[in-house]
């Protein structure tokens, strides 16, 4: 695949019977402006830049979209819901390939770019379900899978995840469009 084609994972996240009020509706409006920009940013990347370091420190495109996948699935699969399920990217990918999350490494994956963007698409598309079906008033069920306690002593609700997942998305939004830059010097990709 020369290029990468992108579409944003849906329009706007699932709707259910919950969330519904304007305060629910705008973060979660936010979450998914995020998540279109993240992917506005990397299409039409050329292949080889997607493993391609261009910071001190390592990660690759490739890597950082695989870690905003790991992002959704952790925080609003596990987290919230109190279940331990391997993502199928995960599975998929074996333990032997992408191993243990270490917070310290830097970010890669050696995955084609359509199939990064399709598990980031299939990620957000299931944290769409459980937020569906979640009220952000809601305690999360899964705290204890999370491998800092003194860090999740201050998430009280689905809410402050949701916030959390807007924070990390956009920080990584901008580190995706700095390396956009520097790979092939397309600017202004994302943001408003």
């Amino acid at each position: 695949m020369a290029d990468s084609q992108v579409t944003p994972p849906t329009a706007s996240p699932a709707v259910g019977d919950v969330n519904q009020d304007n305060e629910s509706l705008m973060l979660l409006g936010f979450l998914q402006y995020q998540r279109d920009t993240v992917l506005k940013i990397v299409e039409g990347l050329p292949e080889e830049a997607w493993q391609t370091p261009v910071v001190p420190s390592g990660w690759t495109v490739a890597g950082m979209l695989w870690h905003l996948g790991g992002v959704e699935h952790h925080w609003f699969q596990h987290v919230i819901t109190g279940v331990r399920e391997e993502s199928p990217a995960a599975e998929e990918a074996g333990d032997e390939e992408e191993g243990t999350y270490d917070p310290e490494a830097a970010f890669i994956c050696d995955w084609p770019s359509a199939d990064l963007i399709a598990n980031y698409r299939d990620e957000c598309r299931r944290s769409d379900e459980v937020l569906a079906v979640t009220p952000l008033s809601a305690a999360p069920r899964g705290l204890g899978f999370h491998p800092d306690p003194q860090y999740t002593k201050q998430i009280t609700n689905v809410r402050w995840i949701v916030l959390h997942a807007i924070e990390e998305t956009a920080v990584h939004s901008g580190h995706l469009e700095i390396a956009r830059e520097l790979l092939d010097g397309k600017t202004r990709l994302g943001g408003r």
